[in-house]
């Protein structure tokens, strides 16, 4: 088994797609197609199910792909430790972040990273803090950043300075007027809330026992996966949420959202960090424009 190999394998397995997996690899569809019969020969398994003109990964696949995506990491990691050893940061530098980190908080220290040091390629991909975590723990990403803890012994964390969740509603809401918000009131109102395994849901209703709410008397009528979407609603007046300061600011300048008082409190980003992995010198020079 080879590196090449498994390279073909994981791409095919993403694509779902012999001739995609091809184009993305720069390589022939004849020549993917013969790594996947090679390692299917020679283990005696079948990863993949041919069904008509498709492919979809079979059972030994899905267990397969985890483990092949994991050795990949590592010899990423290892090739990347090679070229530290010549100098400066160079090569690929993999960060996940959840919505409102990789939204409103990235962009601007990435801007000035990438000016410091332009031989670093930075890959970027977005997710919720479930998601986050689990590409640092499998390797896919070498720095996470999420919004919420993350209890998962194969990672570290460290806290970052992060914003703080405000309650908002539409304008035309009837708590719009109203300069702030009793926690026995917030059952009175629809709410609409990120998805779970989002750190904003997750530290909102944190926040929630912490005044002595439980969040299951909330009249959630509308769960969403973005916090764009969860703003464009609260502003067409489906209720209220809660969301980052940093996402809402729009909104409260334009007057399109209001935002009556309730005690949320101020919340931390959370840098997450695979204990046992080769940290490259690119990540680590990141990590000290963030947080210098």
């Amino acid at each position: 088994m080879t590196l090449e190999q498994l390279r073909i394998f994981v791409a095919v397995a993403e694509h779902a797609h012999v001739t995609r997996a091809a184009r993305a690899l720069n390589l022939t569809q004849s020549t993917v197609s013969a790594a996947i019969a090679a390692l299917e020969a020679r283990h005696g398994v079948a990863l993949f199910h041919r069904v008509g003109r498709g492919i979809e990964l079979a059972e030994t696949g899905r267990i397969f792909l985890e483990e092949a995506r994991a050795v990949l990491a590592r010899a990423a990691a290892a090739e990347q430790a090679l070229a530290d050893l010549a100098g400066n940061p160079r090569g690929r530098l993999r960060i996940h972040a959840s919505q409102t980190v990789a939204n409103y908080w990235l962009p601007a220290r990435l801007i000035g990273f990438m000016a410091d040091f332009p031989a670093v390629a930075v890959e970027i991909a977005i997710g919720n803090t479930a998601e986050v975590a689990a590409a640092v723990r499998a390797g896919t990403a070498d720095l996470g950043f999420v919004e919420g803890p993350v209890e998962d012994p194969s990672l570290s964390e460290r806290l970052l300075p992060g914003d703080r969740l405000m309650l908002v509603v539409g304008a035309g809401h009837p708590w719009a007027a109203l300069p702030r918000v009793a926690p026995g009131q917030l059952a009175e109102t629809p709410w609409v809330l990120r998805e779970r395994g989002s750190g904003t849901r997750a530290e909102f209703e944190v926040a929630l026992a912490g005044l002595g709410v439980d969040p299951d008397t909330l009249n959630v009528v509308l769960e969403l996966p973005s916090n764009e979407s969860v703003r464009a609603a609260v502003e067409a007046g489906a209720g209220a949420t809660a969301l980052s300061a940093l996402v809402v600011a729009g909104g409260l300048a334009l007057g399109s959202l209001r935002s009556p008082v309730l005690d949320l409190p101020q919340r931390a980003f959370h840098l997450l960090l695979h204990r046992e992995r080769y940290l490259g010198r690119a990540a680590r020079a990141f990590l000290e424009t963030v947080t210098a």
